[in-house]
Formats: structure tokens, C-alpha cells, sequence
């Protein structure tokens, strides 16, 4: 074990994994950017301790963990709704949370949502890898603890700063948490491509409801649904974007995300915001959605405001 103060985990849950803004300037690599699937709560976590936008968090998919901290600290958990004891006692969620060495920390598995986000005061003192970035790209052995890819094991023990500066004991106001129980309506950028979808697809696809599949994970969420029958043969492969909704040859729309593949020939009729994508982030398998359509222009405001809001230097709540 590290002899640097940190958190050393004794139960590492489900999948618990690293992860920062994700990785720049590498998709000529075949590499995706990976990063946070729920930005909005990632992003939340870091603000309440003041950590600057891109710092790495905890990524903790259905919850499950247990750890203790070896330093007096503040940490904050944002995103599903897990049940937060600190020594047995119940601790809120998107608040700052002030901790002691010693401490014994644990998160149950979550009631609503899939993700739950670990931010620490000062961040995980982690050396960036790839792409000056140290998010866990399981699949190809990137980022994460030791720069291998692999997910949080137990015993791993996560070096934290001891001299970093308290910040007030804040909380995120109900009026900006999000709601994962609430309708799931996705935002959709038409694409390039959506010329292979007659009128009759794209009523088609904006108008039913699609079931969010089990076979859904940092790559991709397959859904099920009414099945759509684009124009023409299968294009040459190309890159793929986050978001990216793909066509193959069943019918069956496919959300490419975070870890997906970094080209792909199937036809694209869009891709879903990155604000979406942070609420799909959090349904489980079975949750009905419905897509919407929206401009590239309403999709880069939102992106704007996120950015404005999360990343401006020197920002408070």
C-alpha cells in the first residue's frame, strides 16, 4: 500500500473507475475519448470542492463500495441515489462531506440511477497517461491507477492531497439535481447522413417509444423498438462521434458512447447531446425513451452554459 495519504478501498464494487474530461487529439489512434458518462454529475462533484473542471473522480457503477481514509479531507457523491454512511452515520449526497483519517466510508447500491460520482478535495493525485488524461479505457488498457485500464480492485488505495484548503460546507440545491426518475426524452442533432431516412423513418423514430436494452454498456446503449429501414447500402467505414445514433442492418438504433468504436459503417440519422447523454447515463436497462429533434445551434448553447458554468475559473456556488 501507498504510503501517501489517500482512500484505500476494502470493497471496490461492481465497476468503479477512474475517470477525468476524458482524452483529446487520440481518435487517429483508433482510441475514444472516454471519460465521465454523466458528465453533469462528474462535473457537480469537482465544483463542490472547488476542484478545476477536468480533475478525475470516481466513476461507481451500482454502488457497492466501501473505504476508509487515511487523511482528514472533504470528499462529495453526486449522481444515483445511493445511501452515504460515514462510520454508520448517513451523510447527504451532492454536499461536501468532511471527513477524518480513519474514517470508514460506504455507499449502497443505488435506489434510482446507475452512477455515482466520488470527488475528492484536490482530486486524485493520479499522473495523467495518454492524451494527458487519466480515464479508464478498459478495453484497450488505458488510464486509471496505474495507467493499465483496469477498474478499482480491492485494497487499491486512490493518494490524495493532504494540504489542500477546506471549502465551505456547500450543497447543490434541489432545483439544479436531476431527476432520473423523470421522462427520458433525448435530444437528437440530425447528421449528414439523414438524408438515407425518408419522412416515413424519421416520423417513424421521433414519434414511438424505444426500450433502453440490456446489452448496453460505456460503449454503446442498444435499444429496441420500431425498426428503421434507411436508403441505400452500407457506407464505407468512417469515424463515429459521441452520441452518434447507428442504424445496422436489424433496424435497431444504437447511442454510441464514451468508450465506443472509433469508426463505423452503418448509417447515422443523428446524435444525441451531450446534455442527453448525461441523463441516459443514468437509466437503467428497460427504461422507455422518445428523441426529439433539435438544432446544431440549440445544442451548442447548451454545451455553452455547461461549460460557462462548470469550467469558468474562480467560480463559486
Amino acid at each position: 500500500m501507498s504510503t501517501q495519504p489517500g482512500l484505500t478501498f476494502t470493497k471496490p464494487g461492481f465497476l468503479s473507475l477512474l475517470q477525468d474530461g476524458g482524452r483529446r487529439g487520440v481518435m487517429h489512434l483508433g482510441l475514444a475519448t472516454g471519460g465521465a458518462m454523466d458528465r453533469n454529475a462528474w462535473a457537480w462533484a469537482n465544483r463542490l470542492l472547488d476542484n478545476p473542471f477536468g480533475t478525475p473522480a470516481l466513476e461507481i457503477t451500482f454502488g457497492g463500495v466501501e473505504f476508509t481514509s487515511h487523511l482528514a479531507t472533504q470528499i462529495a457523491i453526486t449522481g444515483a441515489e445511493v445511501q452515504c454512511r460515514v462510520n454508520g452515520e448517513s451523510r447527504p449526497l451532492w454536499s461536501v462531506i468532511n471527513i477524518q483519517a480513519g474514517d470508514r466510508i460506504a455507499l449502497s447500491a443505488p435506489k434510482v440511477g446507475i452512477r455515482s460520482y466520488l470527488a475528492v478535495l484536490g482530486g486524485f493525485q493520479v499522473a495523467p497517461g495518454l492524451g494527458n488524461s487519466c480515464a479508464t479505457f478498459t478495453r484497450e488498457g488505458l488510464g486509471g491507477l496505474n495507467q493499465d485500464g483496469r477498474p478499482l480492485q480491492e485494497g487499491d488505495h486512490l493518494p490524495c492531497h493532504a494540504g489542500s484548503a477546506r471549502v465551505l460546507n456547500r450543497k447543490v440545491s434541489e432545483r439544479w439535481r436531476p431527476d432520473y426518475k423523470e421522462e427520458l426524452v433525448l435530444s437528437v442533432i440530425p447528421c449528414a447522413q439523414v438524408d438515407r431516412f425518408p419522412a416515413s423513418v424519421l416520423d417513424t423514430f421521433f414519434n414511438n417509444p424505444y426500450t433502453l436494452t440490456r446489452q448496453t454498456d460505456r460503449m454503446g446503449a442498444r435499444l429496441k423498438g420500431p425498426a428503421l429501414e434507411p436508403l441505400g447500402e452500407r457506407l464505407i467505414s468512417e469515424g463515429t462521434s459521441l452520441g452518434a445514433i447507428q442504424v445496422p442492418a436489424d433496424g435497431q438504433p444504437i447511442v454510441l458512447l464514451n468508450d465506443r468504436q472509433t469508426i463505423g459503417g452503418y448509417p447515422k440519422l443523428g446524435a444525441v447531446t451531450p446534455r442527453s447523454l448525461d441523463a441516459l447515463a443514468q437509466r437503467t436497462p428497460g427504461t422507455t425513451l422518445r428523441f426529439r429533434p433539435v438544432t446544431l445551434h440549440e445544442a451548442q448553447i447548451e454545451e455553452k452554459q455547461f461549460l460557462s458554468f462548470f469550467a469558468a475559473t474562480g467560480s463559486r456556488r
